[in-house]
């Protein structure tokens, strides 16, 4: 089985999980998403997930009119008959279906879809090695805190990192470093550890939010605030944090060699203890 469904509630096959052609999802990209991560059968951080879940859902004035207790059931169903021990859990809210039009429409049915797939993990070179990035400009709109199903901007930058070879696109608005297209970015420069505010111009990722408890507990210094291109290509180590990138070392951005160019110490220390906690969060 390559993938569990379900939509609207309703367990189906692939072929037959099909949607309106009017839904807004769709039409407008007028919905939220959430990707959990299954490790050996536990969640890590659903809570939080769903919690974000029903944020975003707020601020985009979407009602969650199916219930997220029966949404949360629903995930744990599907994973448990999937039967993987080490899964994805891809969950989309759209608006529903109703006549184009811009203006939110009245007395529609969410769509909600859970889809459970089985996790092939990333390279394990990737993590001893380090991977390549590159920096392109932040075009995305001003809202990146909600986690929206219009990916446009952050498709194109990721096809751009794969045409240059690169593991990931990191943006900048301006000159300021911003995240990655699917990822968050931290940079450590004499063993001061600085990523981006958790403000409009982010997702604050899941991911992120660990990696930052892991920091505090290590005692490490910790800065949530801005920096440019030019101290990101000065670091002494960059790493990316994001769901199914876990804690990604990255040793080259735009061809300059970053540090001396291997996975520094800190990330190493953060990536180890990181892969410990997933291994006792079940919530």
């Amino acid at each position: 089985m390559d993938a569990l469904i379900y939509l609207n509630g309703e367990k189906v096959d692939y072929e037959n999980a099909k949607v309106s052609v009017e839904d807004r999802g769709f039409l407008f990209g007028d919905g939220i998403y959430e990707v959990i991560r299954v490790y050996n059968g536990r969640f890590f951080y659903l809570n939080r997930h769903i919690e974000r879940l029903k944020k975003g859902a707020e601020q985009i004035y979407l009602d969650l009119d199916f219930g997220v207790e029966n949404l949360v059931e629903t995930i744990k169903k599907a994973v448990k008959e999937s039967g993987f021990k080490d899964a994805s859990v891809y969950v989309q809210v759209t608006r529903g279906a109703a006549p184009r039009q811009h203006a939110f429409p009245s007395n529609t049915k969410c769509t909600w879809l859970v889809i459970v797939r089985e996790v092939k993990p990333q390279p394990q070179e990737y993590y001893e090695n380090g991977v390549m990035a590159i920096t392109v400009p932040d075009e995305r709109w001003t809202r990146c805190n909600i986690k929206t199903v219009q990916l446009l901007a952050n498709c194109i930058a990721k096809e751009k990192a794969k045409r240059a070879g690169a593991y990931e696109a990191i943006f900048h608005r301006g000159d300021i470093i911003t995240e990655a297209s699917s990822s968050n970015v931290f940079m450590v420069k004499d063993g001061k550890i600085f990523t981006h505010p958790a403000n409009n111009l982010i997702l604050h990722g899941i991911t992120r939010y660990a990696v930052l408890e892991i920091i505090k507990n290590n005692n490490f210094e910790l800065y949530e605030e801005t920096f440019s291109k030019e101290k990101l290509f000065e670091a002494d180590e960059v790493f990316l944090t994001g769901t199914m990138t876990e804690v990604m070392p990255i040793v080259k951005i735009d061809g300059k060699i970053i540090g001396d160019g291997v996975p520094g110490k800190i990330t190493m220390k953060i990536m180890e203890d990181f892969r410990r906690l997933t291994e006792t969060i079940d919530c």
